[in-house]
C-alpha cells in the first residue's frame, strides 16, 4: 500500500526542520509515543538504527527504525519494521515561501503477516489517517512553539 500526503506549516522551513530533526519532540506530535533508543550506529545519521516504542490502546508496540536518508533541509526518510509489518516513511520539506513549508510525506506499507494483511486490506484507511494525524500534531506543535 503506497499513499503520500502533504500539509502546509506556517513557518520557515530552517524552524520545521529544527523541531522535526529534535527526537525530544516525538513526545508532543506523536501520540502514544514512549521511547527511542539508539540501537547502532550514529543517531540520526544514515544508517543508524533506534528502537521506537509506542503505546497504541492496550498494546505496546517496537519498531525499529532504520535511517534511509537525510539530506535536510530538503529530506528525510526511515524504513520503519515491526511485527509482521515493514514501512517507508520519505519526508521532503520544500520552501513554499519565506514563512511557509510544505511538507509531504510518501509512505508505503508492505505486509508481511496474515493479520496485517488484512488490516491493511480492510482498513486502508486506518493507516492513512494515522499518518495524516502525526502530520497535523506536528504542524500544531510546531506552530505554537
Amino acid at each position: 500500500m503506497k499513499y503520500t500526503l502533504t500539509i502546509d506549516i506556517d513557518l520557515p522551513r530552517q524552524k520545521v526542520i529544527e523541531l522535526f530533526d529534535d527526537p525530544d519532540n516525538l513526545k508532543h506530535w506523536q501520540e502514544g509515543f514512549i521511547s527511542l533508543e539508539p540501537v547502532s550506529g550514529k543517531p540520526g545519521e544514515v544508517g543508524a538504527k533506534s528502537r521506537l516504542q509506542y503505546r497504541m490502546g492496550k498494546r505496546e508496540i517496537e519498531m525499529i527504525e532504520t535511517i534511509t536518508s537525510r539530506n535536510l533541509p530538503l529530506e528525510f526518510s526511515g524504513a520503519y519494521e515491526a511485527p509482521g509489518v515493514w514501512n517507508e516513511v520519505r519526508n521532503f520539506f520544500e520552501e513554499i515561501d519565506g514563512n511557509r513549508t510544505r511538507w509531504r510525506s510518501e509512505v508505503e506499507f508492505r505486509f508481511q503477516s496474515f493479520f496485517m494483511k488484512m488490516m491493511g486490506f480492510l482498513m486502508p484507511g486506518a493507516f492513512r489517517k494515522q499518518s495524516f494525524k502525526y502530520m497535523s500534531d506536528f504542524k500544531k506543535f510546531a506552530e505554537g512553539k
